[in-house]
């Protein structure tokens, strides 16, 4: 029979329980079958379960990769967060910064003296889309009855609607079938924010079995280049309006962003009947 897998269940940009988005970390001694990853993060059915494996004598301390329920991703903030608090606070990893080797090049995490985790990752800047290079039908479907035109429309990995309001992406309600037609991994919806915050957003991507997301890292990536630029400053504070919530603390550095956030350890245990390899 096979060695038991820790697993932890971790609440990122949160600094309490039932808030932020949890993803599940898998510390692993070395890789299993990708199948049997696709089949523990589908049974998890959370937006991400992580795994790693340590590295020995090469530049990065760990491989990190992510699975959706239904999909190996290339890039995520909340379950690099939420690996990198595990290493850090279950594991007894004990350097100030973590590199990790992924999908998406090597991505770094410290830890600041007052608990926060910041992430090192690429910018995508999003490009602005014309009329006729996106199907505007299938989005305004897809946006829900009654939602607010986006003032923009653009594009990284993501579609990203820009909208005039909080409230206006707050509303929305969107037709997670017609989302489906869209061809991109997923909808950004995003607006200026108010009373301390820069901007806000949520995040909807069925297409890889996550309908909306809770908090969502690597959506930021394009987010923040798109915010400092039209708010001509690098440090910016967001937050994900879902229904549990998120903090981002956020600063474009050229072609990289740093993501900051909290993260608390909600469950912890372990995968005991796992199939023979």
């Amino acid at each position: 029979m096979p060695m038991p897998v820790p697993i932890y269940q971790v609440d990122a940009f949160a600094r309490r329980p039932f808030a932020g988005n949890p993803a599940a970390v898998c510390p692993l001694a070395a890789w299993l079958p990708a199948g049997l990853m696709q089949q523990i993060a589908a049974e998890n059915n959370l937006a991400e379960t992580a795994f790693f494996i340590p590295l020995d004598g090469e530049e990065a301390d760990f491989h990190l990769r992510w699975f959706t329920p239904t999909f190996e991703i290339d890039l995520c903030g909340h379950a690099t967060l939420a690996a990198a608090h595990v290493l850090w606070n279950e594991r007894g990893f004990a350097r100030p910064e973590i590199i990790f080797q992924s999908k998406s090049g090597l991505l770094r995490v410290r830890r600041e003296a007052d608990g926060r985790l910041v992430l090192d990752f690429p910018s995508r800047p999003p490009r602005p889309l014309g009329a006729g290079e996106y199907p505007a039908a299938v989005l305004a479907q897809a946006l829900g009855p009654g939602a607010a035109v986006p003032q923009a429309v653009l594009a990284a990995r993501d579609l990203v609607a820009v909208f005039a309001s909080a409230a206006e992406v707050l509303a929305l309600k969107p037709d997670f079938a017609a989302l489906l037609g869209l061809d991109y991994l997923g909808l950004v919806a995003t607006a200026p924010g108010s009373g301390g915050v820069d901007f806000v957003s949520r995040f909807f991507a069925p297409e890889v079995g996550v309908p909306e997301d809770p908090v969502t890292g690597s959506a930021h990536s394009t987010l923040i280049p798109y915010w400092a630029e039209r708010l001509g400053k690098t440090e910016l504070f967001a937050r994900q309006e879902s229904a549990r919530g998120g903090e981002l603390w956020c600063r474009l550095r050229g072609d990289r962003v740093d993501i900051g956030g909290y993260a608390v350890t909600y469950m912890a245990g372990a995968l005991t009947t796992l199939p023979e390899a």
